[in-house]
C-alpha cells in the first residue's frame, strides 16, 4: 500500500516516501523524497546543502593560507595571504549568519492553518532542527573488496547487496516529513549494525570515510568510524521528529497529541545519542548541545501540555484557572532553564541567536500569562460557596511560591474587594512581563520579520491591559502590592521515549555470506578448501552436528574424512557446489546420504580457534559425554559472541559507548541454532 504524501505548509506536495515494486520476489524497496521538489521545506534543505558546500570549499582555501602563511618567510607572501585570509574569513562569517537565518525560519515547519488562524486561537512557533546533510558515498569496491579479502568469495556476486544499501543510505538522506520517513531513518539505521557486524573488524577499517556536515554551523567532518554514520543517522531522527511536531496543528486536541508525542520522541532520540555515543567531532552531537536540545524538547513538549489544558478545562471554573496559571508557570519554568542551558559557554556562541531570544521571550510570554489566568481566577469567579470553600482554600495555599500579604486565606476567597485587589497586583506583573518579552522579541532582527509571534505577543498584552481597565476603580487609592510568584506544577509530566529499533523488522542485506555468529568481521578462518570423499565401508568417517552451518564434531582416524583432511571444527558449507551456510542438519545428511559411488565433494573452512569462541565450545562438546547440557553454553556463548563483535571503543576516535548491550535493540539477528542431533556418517 502507497503511504499518503504530505502536504507542505505552503499547499505543496512534499514528495513523500515511495516504495518501489521488486523485480522478481514483490519486495518493496524504499525511496526518500524528490530531492527536485519544489516545497519551501525542500527549498531550504537544498540552500542549506549548497551552504554547507561552500563552508567547506572556504574553509579548505583558509586551511591552505594558513599552512602558507606559516611555511613563507617572504614579507611580502605574508601580506598577501593575510590579505587573502580576511576575504575568507569574511566570506565564511557571511556564510554562517546565512546558515542561521535559515535555521531560524521556524514558520516554514509549522502548520498552514498557524498562519491564518484568529490572534486568540493561534500558537507560538515551535523550534525545529533542519536535517544534517552528508555526502554520497560509493561502497561498491571496498565492500567487494573485503567480501573476497575476508570471506573468500566473488565480491562482483554482492554488486546487487551493495547496490541496495547504497539506495537505501540515498533514501534516507531526504526522508519524508511522516512516519514513512522516520521508518526509512530507523530502517537505514538498524542495517548500519549488520554491515558493522559484517565489514568492520576490530583491527582495522573500512577505509572510507563518512561525510557530515554540523546542522547549525556547516561545518564537516569526517570519520571512518561507523558510530559517526549511526550517531549522525540518530540525530536526524530527532529533527525529524521535530519538524513532525511544529508541522502540527495544536488547534485541535489530536493534532496537540501528536505533537506532543513527537516532540517526546525527539527529545528520546538526542537523549539516547548523549548517553550511548562520546566524543563527537561536530559541535551538534556534543554533550552540552545535545542537552541543550533534550530541555528545549522538554521544553516544548510541556507548552503543548499548556494548550491541551486550554483546550480541555471549562473557562469559567476557579480551580480550572488555577490550574492553567501553574501550567503556564510550569512552562515558565522549563523555558528558564533552556535559556540557561543555552547561555553557558560552549553552546552561546554556536546556538542561533534567534533560539536564544525566542526561548527568553516564551519564559516572560508564559510567566506572564500565569499571572494573568491567576487574575482571571480571582477576579472572573465568584466567591466560593461554604461546599466549595474548603476545596479552593486547599488549592490556593499551595497555589502560590509565598502566601499573599494581607488577609487571612478564607477572608480572601469569600471578600470579592479582597479577591480584586490580589486580582490586580497578578494583572500588574503580567502586563510587565509582557512588555518585557516585546521587548526582547524586539532585540532580534529575525523574530521581528515572524508576524505570527508578534501578533501573539501583541493580543495577550493588550488583553492584560484590557482586564486591568475593568478592573481598575478611579476611587482606588491604594497601592497596587507586589504579586507572589505562582508556584509551577504540571498534570502531565514530559516522557523522554528513546527510539524503538525493534518497531522496524529488518532483514540483513548480505545474510548470503552466512550465519552471522561465524561469518562476521571478528572472526577469521582460513582459506576455505574443497575435498572430495568416497563413502567407505564405515561411512564417511566423521560425526555432524549443528546447525547453519553444519559442524563437523569429530572425525575417526584412518577413516575416508581423516585422510581427506578434514578435522574437527570444519564447518561445511557447501556440497556438491549447493551452498550450505543456512542449511539445516537434516538437509546436509540428505545431501550426502544421496551421493554415489562417484563419491561427494565438501566446501569446508576452519576458523581460527582464538578468534572464535563457538568453534572451541564445540570441540570440547564433541568430546565430553555430556552433551545437551554444552550444547545450551554453546548457543548462548554464540549469542553473547555475537552481541559482544563491535570494534573496541578505542580504536574509533569517535565511538560508540560499550555500556549497553545492543541485544534488544534489532530483531531477527541470526543466531547460530545448535540442535541436540549428533550422528556418525
Amino acid at each position: 500500500m502507497m503511504p499518503p504524501e504530505e502536504e507542505s505548509p505552503d499547499g505543496d506536495r512534499d514528495g513523500g516516501l515511495v516504495l518501489l515494486q521488486g523485480p522478481k520476489s514483490g519486495s518493496t524497496r524504499k525511496q526518500g523524497c524528490d530531492p527536485f521538489a519544489q516545497t519551501q521545506r525542500s527549498k531550504l534543505q537544498h540552500r542549506r546543502a549548497r551552504i554547507n558546500q561552500q563552508i567547506n570549499k572556504e574553509m579548505r582555501m583558509r586551511a591552505g593560507a594558513e599552512n602558507l602563511f606559516r611555511a613563507t618567510s617572504n614579507h611580502k607572501v605574508k601580506e598577501t595571504v593575510a590579505l587573502e585570509l580576511s576575504y575568507v574569513n569574511s566570506n565564511l562569517q557571511l556564510l554562517k549568519e546565512e546558515l542561521e537565518e535559515l535555521n531560524s525560519s521556524m514558520d516554514v515547519y509549522q502548520n498552514e492553518r498557524f498562519l491564518s488562524s484568529s490572534s486568540e486561537s493561534i500558537s507560538v512557533p515551535m523550534i525545529p532542527l533542519g536535517l544534517k546533510e552528508t555526502k554520497e558515498l560509493d561502497l561498491l569496491v571496498p565492500l567487494k573488496d573485503f567480501i573476497s579479502e575476508h570471506y573468500g568469495e566473488e565480491g562482483v556476486l554482492y554488486e546487487k547487496e551493495i547496490k541496495e544499501f547504497m539506495e537505501l543510505r540515498q533514501a534516507m538522506r531526504t526522508p519524508s516529513r511522516n512516519e514513512a520517513g522516520l521508518e526509512l531513518l530507523m530502517e537505514y539505521y538498524n542495517q548500519l549494525y549488520f554491515l558493522d557486524s559484517r565489514f568492520f573488524p576490530p583491527s582495522k577499517t573500512l577505509g572510507v570515510f563518512f561525510h557530515w556536515y554540523d546542522s547549525l554551523t556547516g561545518v564537516p567532518s569526517h570519520q571512518r568510524a561507523l558510530a559517526f554514520e549511526k550517531g549522525s543517522v540518530l540525530f536526524n531522527l530527532g529533527a525529524l521528529h521535530t519538524q513532525i511536531g511544529a508541522r502540527q496543528d495544536r488547534a485541535s486536541l489530536p493534532g496537540l497529541n501528536h505533537a506532543i508525542d513527537a516532540f517526546q520522541k525527539a527529545a528520546g532520540a538526542f537523549n539516547y545519542l548523549k548517553e550511548n555515543f562520546s566524543n563527537a567531532p561536530s559541535l551538534d552531537m556534543s554533550t552540552a548541545s545535545l542537552t541543550m536540545l533534550v530541555r528545549l524538547m522538554v521544553a516544548q513538549v510541556q507548552e503543548c501540555v499548556f494548550e491541551k489544558m486550554t483546550l480541555l478545562r471549562a473557562q469559567n471554573d476557579f480551580l480550572a484557572r488555577l490550574q492553567l496559571a501553574q501550567e503556564a508557570a510550569r512552562v515558565e519554568d522549563v523555558y528558564s532553564l533552556v535559556h540557561q542551558t543555552m547561555s553557558q559557554p560552549h553552546v552561546k556562541d554556536y546556538v542561533p541567536f534567534s533560539w536564544t531570544t525566542m526561548v527568553q521571550v516564551k519564559s516572560e510570554h508564559f510567566k506572564a500569562l500565569s499571572h494573568y489566568f491567576a487574575a482571571i481566577a480571582l477576579c472572573e469567579c465568584p466567591a466560593p460557596s461554604d461546599a466549595e470553600l474548603l476545596e479552593q482554600e486547599k488549592a490556593f495555599l499551595q497555589f502560590h511560591v509565598t502566601m499573599p500579604e494581607g488577609p487571612s486565606l478564607r477572608v480572601l476567597l469569600q471578600d470579592p474587594e479582597e479577591r480584586r485587589k490580589l486580582g490586580k497586583a497578578h494583572l500588574k506583573k503580567a502586563i510587565m512581563k509582557h512588555e518585557e518579552a516585546m521587548r526582547i522579541h524586539g532585540l532580534c532582527k529575525i523574530l521581528r520579520k515572524m508576524d505570527i509571534l508578534q501578533e501573539v505577543l501583541s493580543f495577550a498584552h493588550k488583553r492584560s491591559l484590557s482586564k486591568y481597565s475593568e478592573i481598575d476603580h478611579e476611587e482606588d487609592f491604594f497601592e497596587t502590592g507586589e504579586a507572589p510568584d505562582i508556584h509551577p506544577k504540571t498534570h502531565q509530566k514530559p516522557e523522554i521515549k528513546s527510539p524503538n529499533f525493534s518497531q522496524v523488522k529488518v532483514t540483513d542485506l548480505f545474510h548470503r555470506l552466512g550465519p552471522l555468529s561465524v561469518f562476521s568481521a571478528k572472526n577469521k578462518w582460513y582459506p576455505a578448501r574443497r575435498v572430495h570423499l568416497v563413502r567407505g565401508e564405515n561411512g564417511f568417517g566423521f560425526t555432524l552436528r549443528g546447525d547453519s552451518p553444519v559442524l563437523i564434531a569429530g572425525v575417526i582416524p584412518g577413516g575416508c574424512a581423516a585422510e581427506a583432511g578434514l578435522k574437527e571444527g570444519d564447518y561445511i558449507i557447501s556440497v556438491n557446489g549447493k551452498d550450505c551456510k543456512w542449511s539445516k542438519h537434516a538437509e546436509v545428511v540428505q545431501l550426502l546420504k544421496s551421493t554415489g559411488k562417484e563419491g561427494v565433494d565438501i566446501g569446508v573452512i576452519t576458523l581460527q580457534g582464538s578468534e572464535c569462541p563457538k568453534a572451541q565450545v564445540d570441540r570440547k562438546a564433541a568430546v565430553m559425554s555430556s552433551g545437551s547440557g554444552m550444547l545450551k553454553s554453546n548457543k548462548e556463548n554464540s549469542r553473547k559472541s555475537l552481541m559482544n563483535s563491535k570494534s573496541a571503543s578505542t580504536l574509533l576516535v569517535w565511538s560508540k559507548k560499550s555500556k549497553r548491550s545492543k541485544k534488544s535493540t534489532y530483531s531477527g539477528v541470526p543466531f547460530t541454532a545448535v540442535g541436540d542431533n549428533e550422528a556418525m556418517y
